[in-house]
């Protein structure tokens, strides 16, 4: 019996992998990194001086290095070299802030939450894209609560407010927020605002800072930003990733790119819809909010959801056929 289930599950996990999410018609069909020496790919964020190129970081056991790839290629267009800080432990997450800095949060805690401190980095994001060495602030930070392990950090596009959502669901998962500005002096105390319920490997704001998307190994969930606070609005379907550690809006904000960690990654585009999309991409031609991308709460499980339930009512349909199936060809025999 185990193995008619075994054979089940493949069944649905193909049938999931071909259904897959759609990607929007201003995502492409997403990228492939293809550095060499970018192995463990932990955090995205789309670049606000380079159409098309997006910020990526090695997980740890890399070095003070940032990378800035073309979506276009796949390829590496600049490597730099961040002077000024100590060795990186656990960098985790990238965020490009609204005072033209790229923030890199080296906030994983592999030892469970048990650092006393994280830091995160802080640079100017460089007007050519070139491999180059730029002095980085480092700013320390430590939370409320104690140590968290993390490995979401958002900068929010309006206000610069940078926020670190925990990691572990059965811990407690959390969004902190951080001061109203970061200081290089001291330490900066991040407050616990939210709970979270999920697994948080990496999180997001839209361009125009209406919408908060938190991710996992196996799902996402999109929240409205209102008043400085999340609010749930469902569930996003995210691709079949070896790693999912990763995900970024495209500048737009039509299309969330999710990466994973791995040798030659793939960066995949989801497209959005409904509610889930940010205020500004949702506006018709009149400038008024359209009918499906408003701030109407009565669709609050969101288009993801949706076709996540359908997803998953198909798969269980085709698996139990399989194992019906399978069984009258062995009582055959």
């Amino acid at each position: 019996m185990r193995s008619l289930l075994c054979a089940a599950g493949a069944a649905g996990i193909l049938l999931f992998a071909a259904a897959g999410p759609v990607a929007a018609d201003d995502g492409g069909d997403g990228f492939t990194i293809t550095d060499p020496r970018i192995k463990e790919s932990s955090g995205l964020a789309a670049s606000r001086k380079h159409p098309g190129v997006y910020w990526t970081h090695n997980d740890s056991d890399d070095g003070p290095y940032v990378y800035a790839v073309d979506s276009r290629t796949g390829r590496t267009v600049a490597t730099v070299t961040l002077r000024g800080i100590g060795d990186p432990r656990d960098v985790e997450a990238i965020s490009v802030g609204p005072d033209g800095n790229v923030y890199v949060g080296d906030i994983g805690d592999n030892l469970g939450g048990t650092w006393s401190h994280v830091w995160i980095y802080r640079f100017p994001e460089p007007a050519q894209l070139r491999d180059q060495t730029v002095t980085a602030a480092q700013l320390t930070v430590k939370y409320d609560e104690g140590p968290r392990d993390a490995e979401a950090m958002m900068v929010h596009p309006k206000t610069g407010r940078v926020y670190i959502a925990s990691k572990k669901k059965s811990g407690g998962a959390a969004l902190y927020e951080g001061p109203e500005r970061l200081s290089s002096r001291g330490t900066n105390t991040f407050r616990r605002i939210a709970a979270i319920d999920q697994w948080v490997t990496d999180g997001a704001f839209s361009p125009d800072g209406t919408r908060l998307v938190l991710r996992g190994y196996f799902g996402a969930e999109m929240y409205r930003w209102q008043g400085g606070r999340p609010k749930g609005i469902g569930s996003v379907g995210v691709p079949l990733q070896m790693q999912g550690e990763s995900v970024s809006f495209t500048p737009d904000g039509r299309t969330l790119m999710f990466g994973s960690e791995g040798k030659s990654s793939r960066v995949q585009p989801v497209g959005l819809s409904g509610d889930q999309l940010p205020e500004s991409a949702a506006k018709n031609s009149d400038g008024k909010v359209g009918d499906k991308g408003g701030t109407d709460d009565r669709n609050q499980d969101g288009p993801g959801k949706n076709r996540n339930v359908l997803l998953a009512a198909v798969t269980f349909g085709v698996g139990a056929v399989v194992v019906l199936g399978l069984r009258r060809v062995f009582r055959r025999k």
